[in-house]
C-alpha cells in the first residue's frame, strides 16, 4: 500500500467520522474529494510503475 493510499484512507476516515458526528461542515466534503483524487492518482501511478 502506497503512501498516497494511506493518506487517502486517513482522509476518508476523517470524513466518515465528521459525517457520523455532524462536525466540520463543508470542509469534510472537500477532504473527501481530495482523498478520492489522491487515491485515483495513486492507482494510475501504480499501473504505470508495473508496466
Amino acid at each position: 500500500m502506497g503512501f498516497l493510499s494511506r493518506i487517502g484512507g486517513i482522509i476518508i476516515l476523517f470524513w466518515f467520522l465528521g459525517f457520523m458526528f455532524n462536525i466540520g461542515g463543508q470542509m469534510i466534503h472537500w477532504l473527501l474529494v481530495i482523498a478520492a483524487i489522491v487515491l485515483i492518482v495513486d492507482m494510475i501511478s501504480e499501473k504505470r510503475r508495473r508496466t
